[in-house]
């Protein structure tokens, strides 16, 4: 229990808990984004497991360390480019984000209600309720494993106590299941934030490919970027708002 005492434990838990939680930024707007396609009983259940999967990921990578390591040894070369395992999961991961963050675009923008069930009825509707649940959560599952792996490797980097990583990825996760609600109902309130939260993810994925090949994009600058589009659209909200209240 000395450990306990020792002000760098403590330093190390908040500097690596800060970092779970700003890494896990875009993991809540994809699990915030996805969730809003469900009837409103079923978001809470699917938000705690998304966010009860990525912990479970987490710790789950933490307890083999050494096999995550290990995946950052070349498996193959093509046209002198080495691809370990974490390259490809980034690989497909990114793909994935891609093709997802696009098709979501599309749906918001162009055909919003493609997927909505058809209300004639009862039981056909929650069969596709509860397909759509799991189909959601299978999604999650598999981004959550990409966001986990390269958390992972980054907390590695940073503390060499499992404990503490342990103890950040825990606290990290239950910001984010407090934090997830609020955010996943302001992003559903207002489209223009769902379509910018979702070329977010577009820009993950982008970076998430790209990192695969050796070229890092820092995520400062992704964030930044976001920060500023989401600072302008308040403006805009808070304007269409005073114009509302005026002509009511």
């Amino acid at each position: 229990m000395d450990f306990l005492l020792d002000p760098n434990v403590w330093i190390a838990f908040g500097m690596l808990t800060a970092l779970e939680i700003v890494l896990g930024i875009d993991n809540i707007i994809f699990i915030s984004i996805l969730v809003g396609r469900l009837p409103p009983e079923l978001r809470d259940k699917a938000r705690r497991l998304g966010l009860g999967f990525a912990m479970v990921s987490r710790l789950l990578l933490l307890f083999s360390l050494s096999w995550v390591m290990g995946l950052t040894a070349d498996l193959f070369t093509i046209a002198g480019h080495g691809f370990s395992g974490r390259d490809l999961v980034l690989l497909l991961g990114g793909i994935f984000l891609l093709y997802k963050a696009s098709h979501e675009i599309f749906v918001e923008v162009e055909a919003r209600e493609q997927h909505a069930p058809a209300a004639t009825d009862n039981a056909a509707v929650k069969a596709a309720g509860a397909k759509l649940f799991w189909a959601i959560i299978g999604q999650i599952a598999i981004i959550d494993i990409v966001f986990s792996l390269d958390s992972v490797i980054t907390a590695v980097g940073m503390v060499d106590q499992i404990s503490v990583m342990v103890a950040a990825v825990v606290t990290s996760v239950g910001v984010m299941l407090v934090a997830a609600k609020p955010i996943g109902e302001f992003v559903d309130k207002h489209p223009s934030v769902k379509v910018l939260a979702l070329a977010f993810l577009v820009m993950v994925g982008m970076a998430l490919t790209a990192e695969a090949f050796d070229q890092e994009i820092p995520k400062g600058y992704i964030y930044a970027a976001m920060a500023f589009s989401l600072a302008v659209e308040a403006l805009n909200i808070r304007a269409r708002g005073k114009r509302q209240a005026a002509k009511d």
